[in-house]
């Protein structure tokens, strides 16, 4: 589990025979790489695996979270429906496709890997009119990958933004980036406060890069409409008593973005592949180059 800390404590108690070390997920912040590159453990992951199933659950958070799924799936198991008078805008929110009152709209990504442009292309379908992304400040910006993917999804922009206007810009904001200490609380109350006010939030990355507290409150006091999580910060301790969760325009799911039949059968296969071949000393399907990871570039 991502829970499960791999750290000085573990790499001790498992002594100088681990050689190698396989985590079913694509993240890997929950083991401490210095570490593992001290001791010289190779560490196998599973990327791309889990790009589609991810990519759907974020589309799936994104119109939940916008026309008011949760409380509405609420109001029906409470049984109140039957009580409950209609009126012209019962229920109503932000649409996530075009229409003739609002004829663009602009999805933002925080993070643009694998997962982002999979879901960019699902979004497409709802006559997304721009794109706009933040990535890791250190990569240069890729002009052509922005033109193409303008070109092969009918965009009339792919751009590369800064946080500032990322926050402003964005219709649908969707977060997946890497956690880590870089990243850790990157949308904060300043971010919140400058997204517009129908905006919705969703974050299938990590928990660690949404303040919950400042979200919280954004959607409490109504700086943006709505959020689907899939992360929260401290997962699993997430009880009926988060504030996250006692926010009727915020949904929840207990970190299922790569739970299909499939994509978790694909995980494991590769995750143990990983490990024997790592074992074998012979070369991982998906090994992850630590010491690029850890050591500073030219």
């Amino acid at each position: 589990m991502l829970s499960d800390k791999i750290d000085e404590e573990f790499f001790e108690r498992a002594g100088p025979s681990l050689k190698v070390l396989s985590t079913t997920s694509v993240g890997f912040e929950h083991v401490d790489l210095h570490a593992l590159y001290r001791r010289k453990v190779r560490l196998g992951y599973t990327p791309d695996v889990l790009t589609d199933a991810v990519a759907d659950v974020s589309v799936m958070l994104a119109l939940m979270a916008g026309r008011n799924a949760g409380s509405g799936v609420t109001l029906v198991k409470e049984g109140k429906w039957p009580n409950f008078n209609f009126a012209p805008f019962f229920f109503t929110g932000p649409q996530l496709s075009t229409a003739s009152f609002t004829p663009t709209r602009t999805v933002g990504f925080l993070g643009f890997g694998r997962i982002a442009q999979v879901t960019l292309a699902r979004l497409t379908s709802f006559g997304i009119t721009h794109c706009i992304y933040s990535s890791n400040p250190s990569s240069p910006r890729d002009a052509e990958l922005e033109l193409s993917l303008a070109a092969r999804h009918g965009l009339r922009s792919v751009r590369r933004v800064e946080l500032d206007e990322l926050a402003r810009e964005s219709d649908i904001l969707f977060v997946l980036a890497p956690g880590g200490d870089k990243t850790h609380h990157i949308i904060n109350r300043d971010f919140l406060r400058k997204m517009k006010k129908h905006a919705v939030l969703v974050n299938t990355a990590r928990g660690t890069l949404v303040d919950s507290d400042a979200l919280a409150q954004a959607l409490r006091e109504e700086w943006i409409w709505g959020a689907g999580l899939d992360v929260v910060e401290g997962e699993p301790q997430v009880g009926a008593d988060h504030p996250l969760v006692k926010e009727p325009r915020c949904v929840v799911v207990p970190h299922i973005g790569s739970a299909t039949f499939e994509t978790r059968l694909g995980m494991v296969n590769l995750a143990a592949r990983n490990a024997l071949t790592g074992i074998d000393d012979e070369t991982m399907p998906a090994e992850l180059d630590v010491a690029a990871r850890i050591l500073p570039q030219p």
